[in-house]
């Protein structure tokens, strides 16, 4: 499978930022929304998305990917800080052959210890009152 040319609105991102599934939101404002990952590969890991309707990177319009870096910046700095990672780990898949299992341009923010290794992705369920908190402290510290 190629990346699709036509956005589907029925994917689970989609369905996030338009409330049908309940997240733990860290940011969002008018273009952009972010939230904690519950089947993370470390201790905070968490998603940026557009609210455009993207894809894949191939696809975003440049004004808005350009808003939606920025913000991954300002909430990687700030998540960096918070659980004193010794680095940020971003990910980001275009098409199935890259990895890409969600047809909407996300970014995947992973804080990343020296010690600590990366547990496999979407294997493990995270407990939902810790990715509660830590999306509260989160929201706290980028208002």
């Amino acid at each position: 499978m190629t990346i699709p040319k036509i956005y589907d609105d029925k994917n689970i991102i989609a369905m996030i930022i338009r409330g049908e599934i309940p997240n733990h939101t860290v940011y969002e404002d008018d273009r952009v929304l972010a939230f904690m990952d519950i089947m993370p590969q470390s201790e905070g890991h968490l998603l940026v998305v557009t609210k455009a309707h993207a894809v894949s990177l191939l696809d975003v319009e440049p004004d808005d990917l350009t808003y939606l870096m920025k913000k991954v910046q300002t909430i990687a700095q700030k998540m960096e800080s918070y659980f004193k990672a010794d680095g940020i780990l971003l990910r980001q898949f275009n098409g199935e052959a890259a990895g890409q299992t969600i047809f909407h341009l996300h970014f995947h923010l992973i804080p990343v210890k020296q010690a600590t290794k990366l547990k496999g992705h979407g294997l493990e369920m995270a407990d939902a009152d810790i990715l509660a908190k830590q999306a509260a402290d989160l929201k706290l510290l980028l208002a």
